[in-house]
């Protein structure tokens, strides 16, 4: 089981630079090793930014806590 408070600090490192550029995330919950995060870009719901913000939050993610499975955006 994943530990809400690692998790929360892994994405407050991203949300730095994402508030920095007009952008958010937010934990929603964590279910079976999956993350599920809300997400807004620079550019608002731009779908492609949204799905590149998703990657890289997955990527980021996965490097500092490997028992993340997956990140969801919802």
């Amino acid at each position: 089981m994943i530990e809400k408070t690692k998790v929360e600090q892994v994405l407050g490192k991203i949300r730095v630079g994402l508030m920095a550029d007009g952008g958010n995330i937010d934990l929603v919950d964590i279910k079976d090793n999956i993350v599920y995060v809300k997400l807004k870009g620079a550019c608002g719901t731009c779908p492609m930014a949204t799905l590149t913000l998703k990657n890289w939050v997955e990527k980021t993610l996965k490097s500092e806590i490997p028992e993340v499975k997956e990140v969801v955006a919802v």
